[in-house]
């Protein structure tokens, strides 16, 4: 650096010969600070006569450098004996001083050497670049490089704020904590021969660092701090929306809201497993406990059958959830899914019900919870379901109550038992089930019949003669179905239900003119079948016309025929081939007494078609 000197001192150096080429060597007064250059010497200390303005008085050899500040920068002038020319303007100034040549032309002074190392002093200006604030750039005049660093900081808040629970990407502070790096390797080399600024002393520098070095380290408290809270809310936040979704669902049937249960589910097994410590993580317990009531809202609604699917999926939550974490939720199902199993079983008692356990609810029941007080009432349930429905043979829909116990005697022999001690119990409910089956099936076909259900009633007395040979009601039912064959043709014949009897004073002569073995179905006051071999000779005929002048009235054939005695009144004839090869044919005849009646069963073949029964009376 320059000095420049007084207008009068430069007036009063006029003629005024030169300083000495050696100025005499004063001794310094005391050491330079260190990292300082030593001061100038005022201009009054020494002769400088025709010195040029600007120039510098050359240091006292005897005075060197204070071992504890770094090396004074040489000192540039007029050489010793050398004055401007008279007239001639000043040089300028640089900041060592110009050299000016005898010629008089200024050289520019070379630049000056580096000072000396120091350690401490680069080591304190990069632990204040740490910082990431750039004041060891500060320290040593960088100004750009403070900007930069001003500006690389500015960045990473923006990225960084608000905090969020994902925090800051790991490209974005392995970035930035490289630069810090770089800057801190970058100020120490700067800062290694470079004096400070401020402080003096680098020691002094170094403990401003090491203090500064407390913003970056709070700031990532802070930030963590900041982070941490996200992250709680964030949890919070999804613990609300599964409780959320869990209310929204309570009110649906479990079919369609079972997706939504599964999800909240997911979130709570989440937040337990991997969150378990957190504000969201000590709120499950409560939101489970929440979650259970829920799903088993039909339970608590008395909609068994409803409940039986939320509360059988309510004992699949301890796959998810860690059993000591649900406490006595674990087993809260078991109880009201056994009872809702019973009371929709008891529903399904006698009907033919699709159900994903073979043998229904009560099936279930058994098998799951056999030693429960609900399976204990199964089978006293299934004997007074049946004598229950046993009564309702002799009402109004016994054909109803009859299929009934048919699904009884079925659900019985098939509900598994063993588990819970009932087999044999169930086993003869199931047989005694089938006892009132018997019975109800003829009770049955009657009804059909006075329904006027004819097919009905011919099917289900057909049936019950076949399966009951023995039964004490078998004639009946023969009777009621030979009504009900002749009905099908002849509704008038099923007006009244046979009664029993036979025989009467009227004689009925019933002869057959086919070549088809002929069954003779009658009922009126007396009910009853018989059959009649085919006529070999006969033929059948062209023409209902054709049949009525001629069936059974060749003298010179012998025609199969049987005589039946019957009451007077109305009889209902029905002639029947007894392979089905044609149609039936019908006859009523109203019998009086003192008559001899006859009856000709003849078929009738069309052209083109099968064949048709007749009959004729006379």
């Amino acid at each position: 650096m320059a000095w420049d000197q007084p207008q009068q001192d430069r007036q009063g150096t006029e003629g005024t010969p030169p300083p000495p080429a050696h100025p005499p060597a004063t001794p310094p007064s005391s050491a330079p600070a260190p990292d300082q250059p030593p001061a100038p010497q005022p201009y009054g200390s020494q002769p400088y006569g025709s010195q040029p303005h600007g120039s510098r008085p050359y240091a006292s050899p005897q005075s060197p450098p204070s071992p504890e500040s770094p090396a004074a920068p040489p000192q540039y002038g007029t050489p010793p004996g050398f004055s401007a020319p008279s007239g001639s303007a000043p040089p300028p100034s640089t900041p060592l001083g110009p050299f000016v040549t005898p010629s008089g032309a200024v050289l520019a002074p070379a630049a000056p050497p580096p000072g000396p190392a120091n350690p401490l002093r680069a080591i304190a200006v990069a632990v204040l670049n740490l910082s990431g604030l750039g004041i060891g750039y500060a320290l040593v005049r960088r100004w750009l490089a403070m900007v930069v660093c001003w500006i690389a900081t500015a960045l990473l808040l923006l990225a960084a704020l608000p905090a969020d629970p994902d925090g800051v990407s790991t490209g974005t502070l392995s970035l930035y904590l490289a630069f810090l790096a770089l800057a801190a390797a970058h100020g120490a080399f700067r800062g290694l021969r470079s004096p400070l600024s401020w402080p003096p002393q680098a020691p002094l520098a170094l403990v401003l660092g090491i203090v500064l070095l407390a913003v970056p380290a709070s700031g990532a408290v802070l930030y963590g701090n900041a982070r941490d809270e996200a992250i709680e809310q964030a949890l919070e936040d999804r613990l609300d929306t599964a409780d959320r979704l869990v209310q929204a669902a309570k009110n649906e049937p479990f079919s369609t809201s079972e997706s939504r249960y599964r999800k909240a589910l997911a979130t709570y097994h989440d937040l337990d497993a991997h969150h378990a410590d957190s504000r969201a993580g000590h709120r499950v317990p409560d939101s489970l406990k929440a979650y259970y009531t829920t799903v088993a809202t039909p339970y608590a609604q008395k909609k068994y059958c409803d409940a039986v699917a939320p509360l059988k999926y309510l004992r699949t939550v301890p796959d998810s959830i860690d059993k000591q974490r649900l406490g006595s939720l674990t087993t809260w199902p078991d109880d009201r899914l056994a009872t809702s199993l019973y009371e929709c079983g008891l529903d399904d008692l006698g009907y033919d019900k699709q159900s994903d356990t073979e043998g229904g609810n009560l099936a279930e029941l058994l098998t799951t919870f056999p030693k429960s007080p609900q399976a204990a009432k199964v089978e006293p349930a299934v004997s007074a379901a049946i004598d229950s429905v046993a009564k309702d043979l002799k009402g109004d829909e016994p054909c109803a109550a009859n299929d009934r116990l048919r699904t009884l005697s079925s659900q019985a022999s098939q509900l598994p038992g063993d588990k819970a001690g009932v087999a044999d119990a169930l086993s003869k409910d199931a047989d005694r089930a089938d006892q009132k089956v018997q019975s109800g099936t003829y009770a049955c076909g009657v009804d059909q019949y006075r329904d006027g259900d004819f097919d009905s009633a011919l099917s289900t007395m057909n049936d019950f003669m076949d399966q009951y040979k023995h039964d004490k009601n078998r004639a009946s039912a023969k009777r009621i179905a030979i009504a009900a064959e002749i009905a099908q043709d002849v509704p008038a014949a099923g007006k009244h239900l046979p009664r029993a009897g036979s025989g009467g004073s009227i004689a009925v002569t019933v002869s057959n003119d086919s070549p088809d073995e002929i069954e003779i179905l009658y009922t009126g006051p007396v009910t009853g079948s018989f059959t009649l071999g085919a006529c070999g000779s006969c033929s059948t005929y062209g023409s209902e016309s054709l049949a009525a002048l001629s069936a059974c009235k060749d003298s010179g054939t012998h025609y199969p025929s049987k005589t039946i005695y019957l009451p007077v009144g109305t009889t209902y004839f029905l002639h029947k081939t007894a392979e089905g090869t044609s149609s039936n044919g019908t006859d009523t005849a109203k019998l009086e007494p003192g008559y001899t009646y006859t009856e000709c069963a003849y078929v009738v073949q069309t052209y083109g078609t099968g064949g048709s029964g007749g009959s004729g009376s006379a």
